[in-house]
């Protein structure tokens, strides 16, 4: 290759970093590094201690914990789901089955009945009595494959409700657009053979992470704020719906006070729900679920964890760490950090992203990471 074509090609790099701003986070691992994860580097308020739960989990995404122990695990780029078993009771994984191989951005896995639900961008996949039917390539049935296939934020994550419904996000075909299709941008539910699809709520970019207050039994969830409007805005957001059908602003207004620049003349954010609480600029939150159980100090009952996956655009990376959202008379007052440091801030490089928390029935707190390959578990030793 010429020394002409070479210095083209840096310059075209050069300009393309310049003017885009991308900053994706780099794999560094710290230079010991011999097989086991920098865990050590994580900080955790006093008297919680963390494990790595699973290594070599290729794409770690959403999870769903059976009553017996085994951890249903999804992908997003790799297109697997996996069964993971602790079978000697050490708290580590010794056990994975690749259940399915080849499928279209796998994300969401829930439970029911004993049952396992899987979605793809398109389509919702049952697997029954999965517990007795562990295997490679085990087979399934489409419930439903009337979802957009549209892959841009088309990934996504899926739980049943109080009212015993299988919710489903559709994630905006885009960073900010009207859509012509009404299912877009919305949360979705259905019955549990795939029936009876109907929006639920509107104006959702794109969530990938929700839950029910315990107490309440009210639905939170999060939302991924639009790209290119700067690195400060707009935030991400933790919503609440207090009753069905409700709109939350997108593509109009942001954050619930911010009109967007170019979809939002006319408009006006009062008309629009606004969210729970304000997460940060391009943090990225995905799975929250809340906390029931009985290991961790008693003040953290009813309060949630948020995994923050973490920015992909912003010139000073934000979010990569797991929030407690902060709950007082059932209601979410603030939000703090509970575990940093997959984000080195000084030279501001990343070596894991978490993605999706769920409580073991122990009371520890299980955290995916699709960019470190890995499942961490969180306990309490006082």
């Amino acid at each position: 290759m010429s020394k002409f074509i070479l210095s083209l090609l840096f310059s075209s790099s050069l300009m393309i970093s310049c003017f885009s701003k991308i900053n994706p986070p780099n794999k560094v691992f710290s230079p010991s590094y011999d097989g086991n994860l920098p865990i050590d580097q994580l900080v955790l308020p006093d008297g919680f201690k963390i494990d790595v739960y699973a290594e070599g989990i290729s794409n770690a995404r959403s999870m769903a914990l059976s009553s017996s122990g085994t951890l249903f695990v999804s992908t997003r780029n790799e297109g697997n789901v996996y069964a993971l078993k602790d079978t000697n009771g050490d708290l580590k994984i010794d056990q994975k089955t690749t259940l399915l191989t080849g499928m279209t951005l796998p994300n969401g896995v829930a439970l029911r009945n004993g049952d396992l639900y899987v979605a793809e961008v398109n389509r919702i996949l049952l697997i029954k009595d999965i517990e007795n039917n562990i295997k490679e390539d085990v087979a399934y049935e489409v419930i439903n494959e009337d979802y957009p296939d549209k892959k841009h934020h088309g990934w996504k994550y899926i739980a049943f409700g109080p009212d015993d419904k299988l919710y489903v996000p559709v994630g905006a075909p885009c960073n900010i657009c009207e859509s012509e299709e009404e299912i877009f941008a919305t949360i979705t539910r259905m019955n549990p053979d795939g029936s009876n699809v109907e929006i639920v709520h509107e104006g959702i970019r794109n969530s990938v992470g929700f839950d029910w207050h315990p107490i309440t039994k009210q639905l939170y969830f999060t939302d991924n704020g639009r790209d290119w409007m700067g690195d400060d805005e707009p935030e991400c957001e933790l919503n609440f719906a207090a009753e069905d059908h409700l709109h939350f602003g997108y593509p109009y207004c942001h954050e619930g006070g911010l009109l967007d620049p170019k979809l939002g003349e006319g408009k006006s954010c009062d008309d629009y729900t606004p969210p729970a609480l304000k997460l940060g600029p391009h943090v990225a939150p995905l799975g929250m679920e809340f906390y029931e159980g009985e290991m961790f100090p008693g003040e953290y009952k009813n309060d949630a964890f948020i995994a923050l996956h973490g920015s992909w655009n912003r010139e000073k990376k934000s979010g990569y760490e797991i929030v407690r959202v902060h709950f007082e008379d059932n209601k979410a007052v603030r939000f703090s950090s509970f575990i940093s440091g997959w984000l080195e801030k000084e030279s501001d490089s990343v070596w894991g992203r978490p993605v999706d928390v769920e409580v073991m029935s122990d009371g520890s707190l299980l955290i995916s990471d699709d960019f470190a390959d890995a499942i961490y578990r969180v306990y309490y030793e006082g």
